[in-house]
């Protein structure tokens, strides 16, 4: 059976809705900073229209982007996962989102709670280990949730705690503070959820470590992450 396109009610051409969507996910941009980018292409649509593709698109573009991933990474051996909590800010009331990366940089997975403690942490890592499986290492800091979390599903014996082992996740943070800021805070849970689930993704795909590789390697690398992104939603 062929494949319905999801741009099929559209009139505006589906590479225009991927390069807003990939501009506003991506980019520490507003929504108006991407209506006047597009203005400068010679491409006449609303912020509004911006914010109603990326609310239509982007889940779709990340669901796609993470399946192709998870079936890579679940192969993987010798895993090893960071895992990390930050505050975030709802309507000035704290909630905190969970975080899991991998040891080269890959956001695993996303979750947004009003509490911390041993329950939400037992929750993000039975939802985390459910998409990726167990890895081999957990490193955490010495915050006690994640310990009594760990001991209940018999995997305490995977944790490791230090006082820099956690920095992989501390720094994975700095580009969702980033959008954040530019989005000048969110107002309910649920668009913080499904907001860090799809930046998550993007930043994945586009992120290539560039201080890792050559220039010609990142330039085909960055090339790769293009063309995989052109053809999300393809028919």
């Amino acid at each position: 059976m062929t494949k319905r396109s999801p741009f099929r009610y559209f009139k505006t051409s589906p590479e225009i809705i991927r390069l807003a969507v990939m501009m506003y996910i991506r980019f520490p941009l507003s929504l108006r900073n991407v209506e006047d980018l597009l203005h400068e292409r010679g491409i006449e649509v609303s912020h509004e229209t911006v914010r109603f593709w990326w609310q239509r698109f982007g889940p779709k573009f990340a669901a796609e982007i993470r399946r192709k991933r998870v079936e890579n990474l679940r192969s993987y051996s010798g895993w090893k996962w960071h895992l990390d909590e930050m505050f975030v800010k709802i309507n000035g009331e704290r909630h905190y989102l969970w975080r899991a990366v991998d040891h080269e940089g890959e956001v695993l997975e996303s979750l947004v709670t009003r509490k911390r403690d041993k329950k939400a942490a037992l929750k993000f890592l039975r939802k985390s280990m459910k998409r990726h499986g167990r890895p081999q290492i957990i490193v955490t800091d010495k915050f006690r949730s994640y310990g009594a979390a760990l001991k209940e599903i018999g995997a305490s014996s995977l944790q490791e705690t230090g006082r820099w082992l956690n920095n992989r996740a501390e720094n994975s943070h700095l580009p969702f503070r980033r959008r954040e800021r530019a989005m000048l805070r969110f107002r309910r849970m649920r668009s913080l959820q499904k907001f860090a689930a799809v930046h998550a993704s993007v930043y994945n795909l586009f992120n290539s470590e560039r201080s890792l590789y050559s220039r010609e390697n990142f330039k085909l690398n960055r090339s790769a992450a293009l063309a995989e992104w052109r053809q999300l939603g393809a028919a």
